[in-house]
């Protein structure tokens, strides 16, 4: 049965026919978003204007039974944001409106359209600003943000989004539009909150956010220093963080990430470096003095051989450019790549990097290291050819041995850029078939008809014939008597 022609036109009827995109060839303009070796092309794609027509939009999928995803700038990098075939790709790009600023009580409401460093901007007159940064900030949204639970440089001080996010409007997968949380930074109850941000779209659309702003701050110093290894920096890093030091960023590149930075933005860092760190430190003047200089002799011990202290606003921004533009940069340096994205325990640094080292060269295929080493957020980027027979394979299985490699020294296939459609055959290997289960019954209180982003996060379908949805048979949690199915 057609559901998506009826669909299309009640949507068009009741929003209008600008909203609507039913063209193929249109529609490819959405068939991916920054992981592009995924593309599907979705059935429809709606483009609301406002909170009402977005809630109108799931409503009308909700009756047809039908899937859909949200998508905000569509830079998201684990597939988070891949339509489904049969279903309707939600873009909030036209959902763009700062609805307010309040430095009173350091909060801004804004729809998730709007561009993450556009809060920032929107808050610098009263000298606010909005701290999680990725380096995608100037073109990713504030939705995404809080779909993915983004990360950044800064986040190693000030938390990620989950920390900067006080209230949503969400409209939930059967159209109800509810509130969730608001100005104060707790609210009594469950924290339903805390468990829609970083859901990735699974428990529906956020459809207004009030964020945190945070002062900004009297000082900010930044330094870089250049060493040979990336053993080097990474005992710098771990050195900073035991002084009991906390920078707003460190963010390290090794020789690869630096050789693609160079070759984009010439950034002019030190010849010949194995690796670069950079510390940046904000706060009060008096203390960053003091800190700075710790930072600076901490540098020295661990055989740093350049350091480099911005000394104005402009050198600033160039030691920031160089990391900031590294993702894209590795473009000049091989036609593909992946992005891969986990998280270990920051002394485990050297034996992961080095480790990740003898994976790359096992498989014949080079992998850069550009990440937050201050909490130990790695974001290799696995490169290879499309065009050469195997290589694809191959990056695949380095990019998976590095999962296990973040597993294995305690951590996570995740820091920040969520689990999507690319990582969730790894979901298993960091969570028991119980402890998925469990994550499923929160999901089905939300969406028991699972039309929200199907397909994502859990690993389903599990079994021959399995589709997501609610959990069949007896839960273990239910054996125990520890809990009861509604």
């Amino acid at each position: 049965m057609d559901r998506i022609g009826p669909l299309a036109a009640r949507l068009r009827a009741e929003l209008g026919p600008d909203r609507v995109i039913s063209d193929r060839q249109e529609l490819r303009t959405y068939e991916c978003d920054g992981l592009t070796h995924y593309r599907v092309v979705p059935a429809l794609a709606v483009l609301p204007r406002d909170h009402t027509e977005l809630a109108r939009t799931v409503r009308a999928c909700a009756d047809a039974g039908v899937p859909f995803v949200a998508r905000g700038s569509g830079t998201g990098l684990s597939g988070g944001a891949l339509p489904h075939a049969d279903g309707v790709l939600v873009v909030t790009s036209r959902m763009r409106a700062i609805v307010e600023v309040a430095p009173d009580d350091e909060r801004a409401v804004v729809e998730p359209g709007v561009i993450n460093v556009q809060v920032s901007r929107a808050a610098a007159p009263f000298g606010y600003y909005y701290a999680p940064d990725p380096s995608s900030q100037q073109i990713c949204s504030i939705g995404g943000n809080v779909a993915e639970n983004s990360g950044g440089a800064h986040c190693l001080k000030y938390g990620f989004t989950t920390n900067h996010v006080t209230g949503a409007t969400v409209v939930t997968p059967d159209g109800e539009v509810v509130r969730l949380g608001g100005r104060a930074p707790d609210t009594p109850g469950y924290d339903l909150l805390g468990a829609f941000v970083g859901s990735e779209g699974t428990l529906g659309i956020a459809t207004e956010v009030t964020v945190r702003l945070v002062r900004a701050p009297e000082t900010i110093r930044t330094l870089l220093a250049a060493f040979h290894t990336t053993d080097q920096a990474g005992a710098a890093t771990s050195a900073i963080i035991a002084a009991g030091v906390v920078p707003a960023a460190v963010e390290m590149m090794d020789a690869l990430a630096i050789e693609a930075a160079e070759a984009a933005v010439n950034c002019g860092y030190p010849p010949g470096a194995g690796a670069v760190l950079i510390v940046e430190l904000d706060g009060p003047a008096a203390e960053v003095r003091a800190q700075f200089a710790q930072v600076t002799a901490l540098c020295e011990e661990n055989d740093a051989f350049e350091l480099r202290i911005a000394a104005d606003d402009a050198e600033r921004a160039l030691f920031w450019k160089g990391r900031k533009s590294a993702f894209a940069a590795v473009g000049r340096i091989s036609p593909d790549y992946i992005v891969q994205d986990g998280v270990i325990p920051r002394t485990a640094l050297p034996q992961v990097l080095r480790r990740i080292g003898e994976v790359s060269a096992e498989h014949g295929v080079r992998v850069a290291n550009v990440f937050h080493a201050g909490d130990g957020n790695l974001h290799p980027l696995v490169l290879f050819d499309d065009a050469v027979p195997g290589e694809a394979e191959r990056a695949e299985q380095v990019s998976g041995a590095i999962l296990d490699l973040c597993i294995e020294h305690g951590g996570s296939i995740t820091g920040e850029h969520g689990v999507g459609v690319d990582k969730a055959r790894y979901m298993p290997r960091m969570f028991t078939a119980d402890d998925l289960d469990t994550m499923q019954l929160v999901r089905c209180a939300f969406d028991p008809d699972g039309l929200s982003n199907p397909g994502k996060v859990f690993p389903t379908p599990r079994l021959c014939g399995e589709v997501p949805g609610r959990r069949k048979g007896t839960h273990p949690a239910q054996e125990a008597g520890l809990a009861e199915i509604f």
